[in-house]
């Protein structure tokens, strides 16, 4: 299942064992429950994939551990994409409708369609001014989310972007905006693909970058309030791109794109940069198969961390959401293991990146390249409307 498809709702009897676990957890403190206990324990839950599985069990809990004995991380994976996040909101909503004093998690990573649900204000602690490392963070993924102002609540984890993959063996001048993508797909028909809305976000990604170039509306697409008036303008940008389709080949998914490139039956698509450099990494990706990015810029998901408004730990809290956001954690697990960009800055961490890491992850896609064109996906009204319009339109 993957992680970015923030609109797919499920996840049957996994989702249900999940849920039961999480209630279970003991709602109060065990000081309070008169119960004597040497180490702090510390709930810390994210949504995503099973790489996230990996990377709180495996790998970020067990070093915290060691370096601080007298912490016991208790790890709860719920999921991926908007399901996860839905969970760790409703057990938030469960615990402060109960008027309990003390909520079941200490630290969750949460996918920003958290805020489609929840006001900041109501759930999460304004943390981030107390920790030494929201002073690496600017980017506008801390900023705002679903319309709503999260500034202070929130610090990036981990980012995922979407790139332009192209051939260099046919593509000796690879486009630099969507104009030039566009007069492309023109000149060599059938070489371009991408995956329409289905099979990942890698399409979607693509269509709503599309709708940004077309419309010059990102502020209010991005940031709201929703307005109807904007409905004449996406439909436009949608007949264009239903031209735009003629010359292209729809593919099966985030996958099937990579797959097609890796095989040469396209020159030129849009992916996620961490799922094509462990396809390099993994020897299925030929390397003349370069990526960069195009203006006015592409969308990407970034995973937050937070810490709930009455946490039972919150010292511990802070101690550990300041650890998973260091500039070592992230150049170290988040760069160099999973192939994610950092959620801090990327400056901040180069001097700690190996310089294989480094030329892998910032050869093609520099900082400051990130810091010009990554974009944020649409307001979740905006987004369901475009998606629900290029079903219709574009088919």
């Amino acid at each position: 299942m993957d992680s970015r498809q923030l609109l797919l709702l499920g996840g049957g009897a996994l989702v249900a064992l999940i849920a039961i676990a999480l209630f279970l957890l003991p709602t109060q403190p065990a000081r309070e429950q008169g119960v004597v206990q040497e180490k702090t324990r510390l709930v810390w839950a994210a949504a995503g994939d099973l790489t996230m599985i990996s990377l709180m069990q495996n790998v970020v809990a067990p070093a915290y551990e060691e370096k601080n004995p007298h912490v016991s991380i208790v790890t709860i994976h719920t999921g991926p994409g908007e399901p996860g996040s839905r969970l760790i909101f409703e057990k938030l909503k469960a615990a402060k409708d109960a008027g309990k004093a003390c909520w079941d998690i200490d630290v969750a990573i949460i996918n920003p369609l958290f805020f489609a649900w929840a006001s900041p204000e109501e759930y999460l602690l304004p943390y981030a001014r107390n920790v030494s490392t929201s002073k690496f963070v600017t980017s506008e993924y801390a900023k705002t989310a679903m319309g709503r102002n999260i500034e202070g609540y929130v610090i990036p984890f981990s980012h995922s972007q979407i790139a332009i993959a192209y051939n260099t063996k046919y593509v000796k001048n690879p486009p630099k905006s969507y104009a030039e993508v566009a007069e492309w797909v023109k000149q060599n028909p059938g070489k371009f693909g991408y995956n329409g809305v289905k099979g990942g976000l890698s399409g979607p990604a693509f269509i709503m970058g599309w709708i940004y170039w077309k419309t010059g509306e990102y502020e209010k697409l991005t940031k709201g309030p929703y307005d109807e008036a904007l409905r004449g303008k996406i439909e436009a940008a949608l007949l264009e791109l239903k031209e735009f389709n003629k010359n292209v080949k729809i593919t099966a998914g985030n996958i099937g794109t990579l797959d097609m490139l890796a095989r040469e039956e396209i020159w030129m698509g849009p992916v996620w940069i961490d799922l094509f450099y462990t396809w390099v990494a993994e020897g299925k990706m030929p390397e003349h198969i370069r990526l960069t990015m195009i203006e006015p810029g592409l969308p990407g998901l970034v995973l937050l961390v937070v810490i709930p408004a009455k946490a039972c730990n919150v010292k511990e809290a802070l101690k550990f959401a300041e650890y998973i956001t260091s500039p070592e954690v992230q150049a170290k697990v988040v760069v160099e293991k999973y192939n994610w960009h950092p959620g801090i800055d990327s400056d901040y961490i180069m001097d700690k990146v190996s310089e294989k890491a480094k030329q892998r992850l910032f050869g093609d896609i520099t900082p400051e390249m990130l810091r010009k064109y990554r974009r944020l996906f649409p307001i979740l009204q905006y987004y369901s409307e475009i998606i629900s319009m290029y079903e219709r339109i574009v088919g």
